[in-house]
């Protein structure tokens, strides 16, 4: 799981049309109309995403999109393995703040958490599939939410439907060159 931000921006003057060895001429300049939260929730394994469309990405918001990946996407797991950065609203106590307690630990007893090292958060796939949504999707304008949802439905419909997997090819042996200071150091 990931979260990311997309400015909503309108345009100010009508585009020129694209004519003949011309393209779209677009003017530089543009209306901002708030921002929009992404969270992406994937199972890379099985080709499958989800990304969820909001106006905020708070502990309650965190809290609400853990309640639908167990509930709604995989209510017949047992534990649901979560590979998450280390942002502060990231923790199991953010369901305690969405959520009666005992709901909250109902939850939590379905997830096993795991956190990317602080300076490595692009070992979570989540943020890979961001990428490929903001090159393949967000490249351009977008005047405002629910426009942003339709888009952002369509291109996850067609990348689940083609169950877009990821090949993960970050192994031990490159972890060990890439992270070297992060391992301790023996002197003899």
């Amino acid at each position: 799981m990931d979260e990311t931000t997309k400015q909503l921006t309108k345009e100010t003057r009508a585009a020129l049309p694209a004519r003949a060895g011309r393209a779209q001429c677009v003017d530089y300049e543009y209306q901002r109309n708030g921002v929009a939260t992404l969270f992406m929730l994937c199972a890379p394994l099985e080709g499958w995403r989800h990304v969820g469309v909001g106006k905020t990405k708070t502990r309650i918001d965190y809290a609400h999109y853990l309640q639908d990946l167990a509930e709604k996407h995989f209510p017949k797991a047992q534990k649901i393995v979560l590979v998450q950065d280390n942002l502060n609203t990231h923790d199991p106590a953010s369901l305690y703040h969405a959520f009666a307690p005992e709901k909250a630990r109902a939850l939590i007893e379905r997830f096993e958490f795991h956190y990317t090292p602080k300076h490595a958060s692009w070992l979570n796939i989540a943020e890979c599939e961001l990428s490929a949504l903001s090159r393949q999707c967000l490249n351009r304008r977008i005047a405002d939410s629910d426009i942003l949802s339709r888009q952002i439905c369509a291109w996850q419909r067609e990348r689940n439907h083609s169950s877009v997997k990821i090949n993960w090819r970050f192994r031990n042996q490159d972890a060990r060159i890439k992270l070297k200071k992060l391992y301790p150091s023996i002197h003899a």
